[in-house]
């Protein structure tokens, strides 16, 4: 069967990108945007930044980091659910951080730029020339260091969330992360990986779980009316390879929501992903 490349952001024709920087508003202003280049990926980001309700109120609290790929599409969801959710007492507060590009229609072709490694292969029937190893040091040595020194994070709980091609990267940056013993991130949230990219790049990634010497969560997930071969059964197997192992210092959950299609995984996978491991952290 061919491969389904989920290129599907040309069927929205809807824009939310990011604008160049902006004041705060008597510095009381959630909403912050700012553009980034990257020396990384030799390209310019543009940057959203949510903060909590009451930040500026209390100037001594530090908060927990959300980083967001495809920050042109899902953060201006992901801003109002957390908001709502927040005031609700379902989560945590927590600062928002959408990385995006200069508009919807370019962050399209530079999503297979940026979240995807090592370079695709023929058979993937996409092309990527593998960046993303420039877009993890993007995130890890250029933006993440502006992000903690313009506001009050915690430096030892940040989170990574993506779907898609945006999901792969989040493996991968895990991956990275535990091939170099790094502690950038401490969760992981994949909704929908193209876990199929590269022969299965990503295999390796339990090996590598079972040497982790940190504290990390995990959380994996898919529709299940998603492509069985290519999409479930990949997530399945891993989460089974990953599960067997009881890799110690892990919170793991794996998920597959039985009547949702592809673009419908995201928001649920991100919002209980981040539900369900700041519990388990919390015990």
């Amino acid at each position: 069967m061919t491969k389904l490349v989920y290129s599907f952001f040309l069927v929205i024709v809807l824009s939310t990108g990011c604008s160049p920087k902006e004041k705060t508003k008597a510095n009381n202003e959630p909403l912050i945007k700012f553009t980034q280049f990257s020396e990384s990926v030799k390209d310019t980001f543009y940057i959203q930044v949510q903060l909590p309700n009451g930040y500026y109120k209390h100037p001594d609290k530090k908060y927990p980091t959300v980083f967001l790929v495809d920050g042109n599409f899902y953060f201006p969801m992901m801003a109002s659910i957390l908001n709502q959710y927040k005031i609700a007492g379902l989560l945590e507060p927590v600062i928002l951080v959408g990385v995006g590009y200069k508009s919807f229609q370019i962050m399209d072709s530079l999503r297979n730029r940026d979240y995807l490694y090592p370079k695709a292969l023929p058979s993937d029937e996409v092309k990527s020339i593998g960046g993303g190893q420039h877009f993890y040091d993007f995130l890890t040595k250029e933006l993440i260091p502006k992000v903690d020194h313009e506001f009050r994070t915690e430096n030892n709980d940040r989170a990574l969330l993506g779907h898609s091609f945006g999901g792969y990267f989040v493996l991968y940056g895990l991956l990275h992360q535990l091939e170099t013993r790094g502690s950038y991130f401490k969760t992981f949230i994949s909704a929908s990986p193209t876990l199929w990219y590269n022969k299965f790049y990503l295999n390796k990634l339990p090996d590598q779980l079972k040497l982790n010497q940190t504290d990390l969560n995990l959380f994996i997930s898919v529709g299940g009316l998603e492509d069985s071969i290519w999409s479930v059964k990949p997530l399945k197997e891993l989460s089974a390879e990953i599960q067997k192992s009881n890799i110690k210092g892990l919170q793991f959950k794996s998920r597959v929501y039985s009547y949702l299609p592809h673009m419908d995984v995201a928001l649920l996978s991100f919002t209980r992903g981040l539900q369900e491991l700041h519990k388990d952290d919390k015990k």
